[in-house]
């Protein structure tokens, strides 16, 4: 046993439980906790600019490699309610991050103190647990419980408020024989994977839905034994994307009313058979439950257990932890492989390999200003199969889900369900900080990228080099569509005559903020792009600037002002705004080429 304050047990508890990278914001009523981390010296720490941005790139950082938990530290007044908007996101995508707050001595509590707040209450609905600790003595044990939490079931992120007196408080704790709790993972049991193969069996043109929870478990290699073994073709969601490669022979597409491909939908709307594994039935995937639905059966696969049937009522459910289902599904499957007791999927497989190779959505525009499909034609044919993609929301995010390619788990880093504007800035660099080797290109519109800008200057600071692709139409390009039912065009314009921007340009003026001049205030480099001819040499200069300079690099893509990306209400009924592809070369996509072979 040995004497220390509460604050430094915690950092010791956070070293054992694996912690190396923390993100935050240093503050009064949190200062003996950033006392503790300095002394202790093996937390390394990034300063956000923004304590929302903290939270943010602790989910980049968790997200980015598997068994990461990103922490976030920062007082529990203005900065815990800055960073309930990262809980929110992360708790939605059942991401663990440890949020950790500051708060006011214990005997000041709930007397209007200066910056303190029941930050407990506020965040406890967007958490799998929040606490303010009274007891110095629990503060080890609390966080112990944390790292269970968050680990355990359906993972999500925890708060824990710390008091400053709690923090400052003289305890006995005994680190060295301290041992991280075991998580809990419910597990299917062989009858249930035999009866789910069973009722797969039986269907003429089944699908796998392979949902986030397969990358969360880690378990995408065996997802891809399981149906290269069944030969089933597979309809990642937008957070399962990667589970297998795009080019693979059955990755059928996404399906969903926003990012979604036409041949993924066309293949949904044909099956007779859904086995969704570690997915939610998300409403940007599914549309109406009634439509989704008709003429199909369903099997459910899930961590959580009041998942299932959430909803709808699938005809068989399944709580098991998707790594521990894959597991059994695999061995199962082999072993009936092995026995020839496995129907040949190959006729179905390539009907659904023909649509992918003929219902395909033009890029290949030449229109100047440029139309965002042929930027991320653009995308594809200049970034590698080992890119990792970061994006949040609106619609470059939904265009970049239908034209951009995914090869590897892990590699498309989104927040699904919040989609909190300016996410994708802080998430990049958490992402950065979580895997220095890797090739990173997130992606934003302008309004994303203006929300939390200031965060470059992190990237800038701390070395955390990627390449932003910033598409600019000088619009809310979203809602701007989504008013057209409303037939008004309202309060989404973000152009206006820039007295400051250089008189040979019209677009730069008219387009409203000068985000070259911006990016290099912030100490980072950018490039501007008018046309697709610019795209390569951009992209190529840009990986010289990063490479050079280690810091994040824009590249700035002036779009035309009005572009309506495919979408619509029910999976049999997208609007394609747009001409559609009559031949590959409209669409030279890798995935479309891919299927030539």
């Amino acid at each position: 046993m040995a004497k220390m304050t509460a604050a430094q047990a915690a950092v010791l508890v956070m070293e054992k439980e694996g912690v190396t990278q923390a993100f935050g914001v240093p503050g009064a009523a949190i200062n003996p906790l950033y006392s503790a981390l300095r002394k202790q010296g093996s937390i390394a720490h990034i300063l956000a600019r923004h304590v929302e941005g903290a939270s943010h790139m602790a989910e980049g950082y968790t997200r980015a490699v598997a068994g990461n938990i990103g922490v976030c530290i920062g007082t529990s007044g203005p900065a815990g309610t800055d960073m309930i908007t990262g809980l929110y996101s992360a708790w939605a995508d059942s991401i663990p991050i440890l949020c950790i707050t500051g708060q006011a001595p214990r005997a000041r509590l709930y007397k209007e103190d200066f910056q303190a707040v029941d930050i407990e209450s506020i965040s406890k609905p967007v958490t799998k647990w929040s606490v303010t600790v009274r007891e110095p003595g629990q503060v080890p044990q609390v966080f112990q419980q944390a790292f269970h939490l968050m680990r355990s079931g359906r993972p999500g992120p925890v708060l824990i408020d710390l008091p400053f007196d709690v923090q400052m408080a003289q305890i006995e704790f005994d680190i060295d024989t301290y041992q991280p709790l075991e998580p809990y993972k419910p597990a299917a049991t062989r009858a249930q994977i035999e009866k789910a193969i069973g009722m797969l069996n039986a269907a003429e043109r089944p699908l796998i839905v392979a949902g986030g929870g397969i990358i969360n478990a880690d378990a995408a290699d065996l997802l891809v034994r399981f149906a290269e073994a069944t030969g089933v073709p597979v309809i990642p969601t937008l957070m399962g994307w990667g589970v297998l490669p795009d080019d693979h022979p059955l990755m059928a597409g996404m399906c969903g009313l926003q990012t979604s491909h036409r041949y993924g939908n066309a293949t949904m709307l044909a099956s007779d058979f859904v086995l969704g594994i570690g997915n939610r039935w998300a409403n940007r995937h599914t549309g109406s439950v009634d439509v989704y639905t008709k003429g199909r059966t369903f099997v459910h696969v899930d961590i959580e257990p009041t998942q299932i049937g959430r909803v709808f009522t699938p005809d068989f459910g399944i709580v098991s932890d998707a790594k521990a289902a894959l597991k059994l599904f695999v061995e199962v499957a082999e072993e009936m492989k092995a026995k020839g007791k496995l129907p040949d999927r190959s006729e179905w497989a390539g009907q659904c390999r023909d649509r992918k190779k003929t219902m395909l959505r033009k890029t290949n525009f030449e229109d100047v200003p440029m139309k965002p499909q042929r930027v991320y034609q653009c995308m594809n044919n200049n970034f590698s199969h080992d890119t990792c993609y970061v994006s949040t929301i609106g619609l470059s995010q939904i265009a970049a889900a239908q034209f951009l390619h995914v090869y590897n788990p892990r590699h498309w880093i989104n927040c699904g369900q919040a989609g909190p504007l300016g996410w994708t800035i802080p998430a990049a660099l958490g992402v950065r900080a979580a895997d220095p080797g890797r090739k990173i290109v997130a992606l934003s519109g302008d309004y994303d990228f203006q929300f939390m800008i200031e965060e470059l200057a992190v990237g800038a600071q701390f070395k955390l080099p990627y390449i932003h692709i910033v598409v600019n139409n000088s619009y809310l390009g979203l809602i701007r569509q989504a008013q057209r039912g409303f037939e008004m065009d309202y309060c989404v314009q973000l152009g206006f005559e820039n007295v400051n921007a250089s008189e040979d340009s019209g677009v730069e003026r008219s387009y409203g903020v000068d985000h070259l001049k911006v990016v290099e205030g912030l100490g980072c480099k950018a490039i501007r792009v008018y046309k697709q001819e610019e795209m390569t040499p951009a992209i190529k200069h840009a990986e010289q600037l990063m490479a050079q300079f280690q810091v994040p690099v824009v590249i700035e893509v002036m779009l035309e002002r009005v572009t309506n990306i495919a979408m619509g209400t029910e999976i049999d009924a997208i609007n394609e705004f747009e001409p559609l592809a009559e031949s590959l070369a409209d669409a030279p996509t890798a995935t479309a080429v891919s299927m030539l072979d």
